[in-house]
């Protein structure tokens, strides 16, 4: 099984929905950078259940206990181990699905591949399993921020037929924190937590699209031609539990647009160096960033965890109806707002790291001898 996500700052995520703990273990974090639990604490807290009567109401504090890799408040370059206990789990709650495949979860699917499954909530295909990596996008963000002063903000711009079309640009954290939709469109957020609302009452749930922008990026970050930022982006977003769809820029719309259209026409900056006047390649070309925003957009379908009547088969193939019952999100789009934040800082990281690795030099540097 694949738990490990990077190449030079590498996560490594371990845990289960209803077992003891779940955690993540960063390698490759450069040395010298603060650090404190508040730091992995407050991105925690963003998506830890239980925050609104929007979201599963199981109680998790979400207490991190960072275990190595810090040193009087630094990072010290060696592995940082980082680890949650779960204090709300109830495995008996699962009982009755030990034999029965649950419709649009990964039950099937793991005992196709496995032989054997975790019928416990899900087990590793939980959304639970996500600490882990808001855990290590944490560490992730940080050093984009110290090191770079790349900022990353995702927030909620549709719930099922709701859209919010507000500029990527305009949006804060304190914009996005207002509303427990994490849409910083106060009007939209209203319908979408009716929307929401009604999904459960019903019986339901409703899907969404979590938008996500990186700012300050400079110029230059990519591995063309397999590792290009953009298909680590959409390879990193598409692990996400829930997630169908990634776009980034114009995604799906610019098939139906005309090239002088779509184009990004380059101005001069300051400097001299070119500046996109628009972004309809989501600040990223050849697979390699060119200094504007990026701009992404996850699809996350409705919850596959429903109160309505399902048909079903049994392990033994006899069809059986399905009530599901349990603690679950109608929607799971405004809790993957800081795990969307966090796969965009993971990715970045490693492609800065990557990209330091082989800045280039002048052949007066490379003289033989």
């Amino acid at each position: 099984m694949s738990s490990a996500f990077g190449e030079l700052f590498r996560l490594s995520t371990f845990g289960e929905s209803h077992g003891q703990a779940v955690g993540a273990i960063v390698d490759g974090c450069v040395p010298g950078i603060p650090l404190s639990i508040s730091d992995i604490q407050t991105e925690l807290d963003r998506r830890r259940p239980g925050q609104s009567r929007l979201v599963t109401q199981r109680k998790e504090s979400d207490t991190v206990q960072i275990l190595s890799g810090i040193y009087n408040g630094v990072t010290t370059g060696t592995p940082i181990a980082m680890m949650v206990n779960n204090s709300d789990q109830r495995p008996g709650a699962y009982d009755h699905l030990e034999n029965l495949y649950r419709p649009s979860h990964a039950d099937y699917t793991y005992a196709a591949k496995y032989g054997v499954r975790d019928h416990r909530g899900g087990g590793r295909a939980s959304a639970r399993e996500t600490v882990g990596r808001v855990a290590g996008g944490a560490v992730a963000r940080k050093l984009l921020s110290h090191c770079v002063g790349v900022e990353i903000l995702a927030w909620v711009s549709q719930v099922g037929p709701v859209t919010s079309s507000i500029d990527p640009s305009v949006p804060t954290l304190d914009d996005v924190e207002a509303d427990p939709t994490r849409c910083p469109d106060p009007e939209i957020a209203l319908e979408m937590t009716k929307t929401i609302e009604d999904a459960r009452r019903s019986g339901d749930s409703i899907g969404g699209i979590v938008t996500v922008v990186a700012r300050n990026v400079p110029p230059g970050w990519g591995e063309p031609v397999f590792d290009k930022i953009d298909a680590d982006l959409a390879k990193a977003m598409l692990s996400l539990p829930a997630a169908k769809a990634f776009e980034i820029g114009s995604g799906f719309a610019g098939a139906a647009m005309t090239g002088s259209a779509h184009s990004d026409p380059f101005v001069p900056g300051p400097d001299g160096s070119p500046v996109p006047t628009s972004n309809y390649s989501g600040g990223v070309q050849g697979g390699i960033t060119n200094g504007a925003d990026i701009v992404c957009r996850v699809g996350f379908k409705p919850t596959a965890t429903i109160s309505k009547p399902l048909m079903t088969v049994t392990t033994d193939g006899e069809p059986v109806e399905l009530r599901a019952t349990g603690r679950h999100d109608p929607c799971v789009v405004p809790r993957a707002v800081p795990i969307v934040e966090a796969m965009t800082a993971l990715v970045l990281v490693d492609h800065w790291l990557r990209h330091r690795a082989i800045t280039p030099v002048g052949l007066g540097d490379c003289e033989p001898g």
